[in-house]
């Protein structure tokens, strides 16, 4: 069917949840209740397809689901012949090299002739190989870090997020080879139609992305100071100057990036601004 588009995500998790946050984020509606395998949205030309999250690479490769969103640390692993459209900002993490906490570490030059367990072999390999380093590479599932502790290899290769599962393991991440986040998977052979239903997705989502980067901000200021506040606030094209009541005084309302906020709010302060107002915004169209 070219009128709707079937996206795959994870069944759950972590990255389920992230992912259908961000549908809702960008209007869509659906009912996923629990155990449900397959939903459809009531106002937008998508299906909704739940799967393990390491399967749907290739599903979407197949043509099974028309995209996907995944971990990309799972795109790459797999490899199969998908595009991947957009990253998508959230479920970050690394996939890092890790030994006994008691082991000195001077370099990935230390796994020369180790082995090394792991659930990525493919990610790890391509390191290791990048690295000159010649290394046995054991493929396990589950609990990677008690590999050590049991003598079937050196170190390991695995997901971290906050370190801890490792410090417990009595591990310590000594090398960081992949960061990963979500990213947004498509087949490459989509019909006109299908990627013009996925182009409105992906306008939505760069909408809903662009919101949470930045900040509304509106602010007094004397207007005698106006020439030195638009020069720190220049906003997407130029910042909306108003006359207040007050003689002598302007309203200046501009876009901040997040990543900026506390410095601008600073300059601006010292430049003269007065009663800023700062308010978050739910989408932003560019």
């Amino acid at each position: 069917m070219d009128n709707i588009i079937r996206i795959a995500v994870q069944k759950k998790g972590r990255l389920s949840d992230d992912s259908l946050k961000l549908i809702k984020e960008c209007g869509i509606k659906f009912n996923n209740g629990a155990g449900k395998l397959k939903a459809s949205s009531t106002n937008f030309p998508i299906e909704f397809l739940f799967l393990r999250d390491d399967d749907i690479p290739g599903y979407v490769q197949d043509g099974v689901a028309d995209i996907g969103i995944v971990g990309g640390n799972e795109a790459e692993e797999k490899d199969k012949d998908v595009e991947i459209i957009k990253k998508l900002g959230f479920s970050k993490c690394r996939l890092s090299l890790a030994i006994d906490k008691n082991q000195p570490y001077n370099g990935v030059a230390d796994f020369e002739g180790k082995s090394l367990a792991t659930s990525y072999p493919k990610i790890l390999g391509d390191f290791l190989k990048s690295q000159n380093v010649s290394a046995e590479v054991n493929e396990i599932s589950g609990s990677v870090e008690i590999a050590p502790s049991i003598g079937l290899a050196y170190g390991i290769c695995d997901i971290v997020s906050s370190g801890s599962t490792l410090m417990s393991n009595g591990l310590k991440e000594v090398e960081v080879i992949y960061k990963s986040e979500a990213v947004l998977l498509s087949n490459k052979d989509l019909s006109k139609e299908k990627k013009a239903i996925l182009d409105k997705l992906i306008f939505r989502i760069e909408s809903v992305q662009a919101a949470k980067s930045n900040k509304y901000i509106l602010l007094n200021a004397p207007t005698d100071s106006l020439d030195r506040i638009i020069e720190i606030l220049p906003g997407m094209k130029s910042p909306t100057v108003m006359p207040l009541a007050n003689d002598g005084w302007s309203s200046v309302h501009s876009v901040i990036q997040e990543d900026d906020f506390w410095q601008i709010i600073e300059d601006l302060k010292s430049a003269g601004a007065e009663g800023i107002l700062v308010v978050p915004i739910e989408k932003m169209i560019l």
